[in-house]
């Protein structure tokens, strides 16, 4: 079997490269070649009885989608994006990043010659979802973003079902939900608080909080994300569907729960070093986020996540702080 990964340099794409190197292989089937793409050179592990190769470059640049898919991948991981607050500050970043190199990369899958139908999984976002919501969003609430990020996404969502649906590949969109606790330094997410309340204190280090607490959000682990992924690409693409993008399950928690979560698994001492102040350029994008899902499609299909809170912090330390 031959994978690709592009954006293999995150963290989510980091991960998935250890899982896949440390079972030797994908679905069962081992993997004799991993392709990892990004802008910055990703790490290549050893694999047993596999070629590894690390590439870097713009997805988005001439040929270069036409370069990765040589090799005629059996499945692809298209995780590349700039994430969603960095897409909202740079609007042109956002659209040549997230949608003009989305786009590159599946014409030339189509175009790579008849016979050619790979396993894509695509990782899109609950942002494709606007305000206003009810009180659980169901698998049938209709998309309408309310941010550049959310519209890339979601743009990206329905050329994957349209090139299913004629045959070009097999894609899985999943849509993530917040994934937390992310390890590493914080990024342009307007999300990353929700990881840093929780990383920075366990770490001993001060954390601000720039929304309210009864601010509620879904979350899942990066142990999750990883697992969403690896399961995505062995499904069945005829007990998907036509409707080829799929909410996530997830834990749906206010940020005052997943402070007194912190405070049951670590102690008051950690939870003190969290400092409330307000940032209203970090409230406008998320107060128009989604609350909490059903996701009965994805957990029917097999996909699971955490249940508590408590389980994606202790995930955390044991993932990351062991």
């Amino acid at each position: 079997m031959r994978v690709l990964i592009t954006g293999a340099a995150g963290m989510i794409g980091r991960k998935l490269t250890e899982r896949i190197a440390r079972d030797g292989g994908l679905g069962g089937r081992q993997v004799a070649e991993l392709h990892l793409h990004d802008i910055v050179p990703p790490h290549a592990p050893d694999i047993p009885g596999a070629t590894v190769s690390a590439m870097t470059g713009d997805l988005a640049d001439e040929n270069a989608a036409d370069w990765l898919i040589a090799p005629r991948p059996d499945v692809i991981f298209h995780l590349a994006g700039v994430v969603s607050g960095e897409a909202e500050a740079d609007f042109e970043k956002g659209y040549r990043v997230n949608l003009d190199g989305t786009r590159a990369l599946f014409e030339a899958i189509r175009q790579a010659g008849e016979g050619y139908c790979p396993r894509v999984v695509f990782t899109s976002s609950i942002a494709v979802f606007g305000a206003p919501f009810p009180e659980i969003i169901p698998d049938e609430f209709h998309p309408t973003p309310l941010t550049s990020y959310g519209t890339q996404k979601l743009v990206g969502e329905a050329l994957l079902a349209d090139y299913s649906r004629r045959g070009f590949f097999d894609g899985v969109g999943i849509r993530l939900p917040t994934i937390c606790v992310r390890p590493g330094k914080p990024n342009k997410a307007a999300s990353s608080f929700f990881s840093g309340i929780i990383r920075e204190p366990l770490a001993g280090l001060e954390a601000v909080l720039p929304v309210p607490r009864s601010v509620l959000h879904t979350h899942a682990s990066p142990r999750s994300a990883v697992g969403f992924l690896v399961h995505a690409a062995s499904l069945d693409g005829d007990s998907i569907g036509p409707r080829r993008n799929l909410t996530m399950p997830g834990v749906a928690v206010t940020v005052g729960e997943q402070i007194e979560a912190l405070e049951r698994v670590a102690g008051n001492n950690v939870v003190r070093l969290i400092r409330e102040e307000p940032d209203e350029t970090v409230w406008s994008i998320v107060r128009n986020w989604p609350t909490r899902f059903s996701a009965e499609r994805a957990r029917a299909l097999g996909f699971v996540a955490e249940e508590k809170f408590d389980q994606i912090i202790r995930a955390h330390i044991e993932d990351e702080m062991a």
